[in-house]
């Protein structure tokens, strides 16, 4: 993928896709819902050879965000991220981590909040930000439109869609989002959810049982 490139590091025991994304032409890069394994994605990182300028966050939940402040806070660069209705999740990160036996978690503030239509930059490339509510209310998914690429974080899966049985999900706005929000993209845009494997808008479209056109 010319431009912009991708690579995906499964961590925690919930297996969530952390995405590292960089930029080819500058070699800057952003960790989209560092779950957890915070050296492993240094690491990881390092043997690309990128200058890591910012941590990009999809929505609250523990296994997305539980090593964004330890990386931040040591290379010093900004958590953008999810959008503000997510403060409910962030504020109560102590009390996932000890309900799913995670290592101890502060609550987070990010230094940025998003919205729907902001910008969110790598390098020199450029993803648009889409609040998409319903798995979390605040959450958000980050958008190429150059590269038809999106990563939505736990929107879409293959064949499937996120949970809405936590505090404040809401089936029915998950589904208008994945309707209204995402498939207007387009058929061929790729995305990356934050489980599982890689698949498009079109397929899910095609088949998914939750929001295929034909449910």
């Amino acid at each position: 993928m010319a431009g912009m490139r991708f690579k995906i590091l499964p961590v925690t025991p919930f297996q969530q896709n952390c995405s590292l994304v960089w930029c080819e032409e500058s070699r800057r890069a952003a960790l989209i819902d560092p779950g957890g394994e915070a050296e492993r994605l240094l690491a990881a990182v390092e043997a690309e050879g990128l200058l890591l300028e910012r941590i990009l966050l999809t929505h609250g939940h523990l296994d997305h965000v539980g090593a964004a402040r330890a990386i931040a806070d040591r290379l010093g660069i900004p958590i953008e991220g999810p959008q503000v209705e997510d403060s409910f999740w962030l504020s109560r990160l102590p009390e996932q981590a000890a309900l799913f036996g995670f290592p101890p978690c502060q609550p987070l503030q990010p230094d940025r909040w998003l919205d729907a239509g902001d910008e969110v930059y790598v390098g020199l490339e450029t993803m648009r930000v889409i609040h998409c509510p319903g798995h979390t209310p605040g959450h958000v998914i980050f958008y190429s439109p150059c590269h038809q690429l999106a990563f939505v974080g736990d929107v879409l899966f293959r064949g499937s869609i996120g949970r809405t049985d936590f505090p404040r999900g809401d089936l029915d706005s998950l589904l208008t989002c994945i309707r209204q929000r995402l498939f207007p993209l387009g058929d061929d845009v790729r995305i990356v959810p934050g489980h599982g494997p890689l698949t498009s808008l079109g397929q899910e479209r095609r088949d998914n049982p939750f929001v295929a056109d034909s449910t």
